[in-house]
């Protein structure tokens, strides 16, 4: 037999493990539908709001090594503007991503979506550089529990939480939105950084500080996979400088059902899907395992 890709996330199943993350090429459907084609097992939107956003002026972006620090502002059409966009989908599985300060929030963006194919909600509970929304509302436990109620009220689609590192500890996020009913977890988002211009002696960005993404963070990324699964009996998505098959193995190892990649598309971006997919297909013929789901968390075991 050969090996499937098929893998599931809780209730959704995905017939590839290999997704595009938030913030990503994300507001497109017609490069929704090129990605799935070229290997995406789902696509993850921009992080949507009730309302457009413009984001931050420029500079937004800037390169590091093996990375990025971008302070875009989470720019994006708002959610009732993209559920118009998404509606004459009927293949690509998206994850819609969203973002806000309180539960009505939620509540009022998850409505927008009723006549629409949704896989599941993504709550963005970690943006590092945006005020009153993101970690701000990632960093109150009690506020997790009340936003992922409402939505969880509110849909019968599954339901994500995307945690990041902040000012409280991270594993209390996923505890609060476990308490409430949360379908999957997905860790982590980009880290909170900075880089100044010796020459003009001043922050490069616009923002100052923005969330840094890439291969930078993959270390982070993968302590915390294991950390989560370590604790609790949740599926998780791994997220966090993945660029190779590699990488994505060692996610699956660490405890995670499927991965998210952000950085890595650069301008491979039609190709690395289906490369990443062929690498994980060919290490499972070289170490016997037909399915996702036999190799997930195995770095766990003694």
């Amino acid at each position: 037999m050969e090996p499937s890709l098929v893998t599931r996330i809780g209730k959704i199943q995905l017939e590839r493990p290999v997704m595009l993350a938030s913030g990503i090429l994300g507001i497109s459907l017609d490069v929704f539908n090129r990605l799935y084609r070229s290997g995406a097992g789902a696509v993850v939107s921009k992080s949507l709001s009730t309302e457009p956003w413009d984001g931050y002026p420029n500079p937004t972006i800037f390169s590091v090594s093996g990375g990025w620090i971008n302070a875009v502002g989470l720019s994006n059409p708002g959610a009732p503007n993209f559920a118009k966009m998404i509606e004459p989908n009927k293949d690509v599985p998206i994850i819609v991503s969203l973002v806000g300060s309180i539960p009505e929030d939620f509540e009022n963006m998850v409505g927008q979506f009723k006549n629409c194919k949704v896989t599941a909600y993504e709550l963005n509970l970690s943006c590092p550089h945006v005020a009153k929304v993101g970690l701000e509302v990632g960093d109150d436990p009690e506020l997790v529990k009340k936003i992922v109620s409402a939505v969880k009220n509110s849909t019968s689609v599954p339901v994500i939480a995307k945690v990041g590192l902040g000012t409280t500890h991270y594993l209390n996020t996923v505890s609060a939105s476990i308490d409430s009913g949360i379908d999957a977890i997905t860790a982590i988002n980009t880290v909170r950084a900075m880089a100044i211009d010796v020459e003009t002696q001043r922050p490069i960005l616009s923002n100052k500080f923005g969330g840094l993404s890439g291969t930078p963070i993959k270390p982070i990324a993968l302590r915390c996979v294991y950390e989560i699964s370590s604790k609790y009996n949740i599926p998780i998505i791994g997220c966090g400088g993945i660029s190779t098959w590699e990488d994505a193995v060692e996610f699956i190892l660490a405890g995670s059902s499927a991965i998210q990649l952000g950085s890595a598309i650069g301008d491979n971006w039609i190709h690395v899907f289906n490369d990443i997919n062929q690498g994980i297909i060919q290490y499972m013929k070289r170490k016997g395992y037909l399915k996702i789901e036999e190799m997930v968390g195995l770095a766990k075991k003694s």
